[in-house]
Order: structure tokens, then sequence, then C-alpha cells
């Protein structure tokens, strides 16, 4: 289905595609539409789930935030931070948001040195 409901205005994509083009599983995106972090713009009369582009950028950031390790709570306010591309009141929490996410960071490269030696290991054992 390319085209909405009216409702939303603009092309709409359906689940499928919008997990091709995010990289995530349909699975996913289902459960960020049910804790309400990203749900369809609309849905079509079938009660298909519809997805705009702007819904799709909101995936691609959920999906760069959640290994970082921040809570459903704090996603949803980076998210709303990234979307007014503002910081508004409260600076400190665009400095926390931004300390969590090098340390998030920092250990996932060190989980990804940690997997090149195993593979390093493996592969020495394959040869």
């Amino acid at each position: 289905m390319g085209e909405g409901t009216g409702e939303v205005g603009g092309r709409t994509m359906q689940i499928g595609e919008v997990a091709e083009r995010v990289g995530l599983s349909l699975r996913s995106i289902r459960h960020y539409d049910d804790v309400g972090l990203v749900p369809p713009s609309a849905r079509s009369e079938g009660g298909f789930r519809l997805y705009t582009e702007d819904d799709v950028e909101r995936l691609r950031r959920v999906k760069h935030i959640v290994p970082l390790g921040f809570s459903l709570e704090e996603t949803s306010r980076m998210l709303e931070l990234l979307e007014s591309g503002a910081v508004g009141d409260d600076p400190a929490v665009l400095d926390g948001f931004l300390e969590r996410a090098r340390r998030g960071r920092e250990t996932l490269a060190r989980k990804l040195a940690q997997a090149d030696e195993l593979l390093a290991e493996l592969e020495g054992l394959a040869h």
C-alpha cells in the first residue's frame, strides 16, 4: 500500500517496508508502537500500521539510542530533544545524555574489540 488514508498526508508505508528501510525487525517496530515510543501516524481501513518519513526517522533514532542503554523514558525524552532541536530550560539534561551516550559507546567499543579477539582466535583454529 503506497498511499495513505488521507489522515497523514504524503506517502505512507506499511511496516514491512519500514522494517527493511530502517533495518529493524517487525517485532521491534511493533514493540516501539506498543510502548508508545514510535506509534504509526495512521492505520489503514484494515487496521495495518501506516508510517510516514517522519516515523521512519524516529525509528532510526531509536535504533541508535537503544544499544547505548537508555531507558524507555530516557529514550522518549531524548527523541523530544532531537526532534525539537532545542535544549529548553535544562541544558544539564543534554549534558547527561551526552555523557551517558559516550559511556555507552565506549562499552560497545570494548565489546566489539572482544568479539574481534574471539573471531581472530576462531579463524586461527580454522587455518
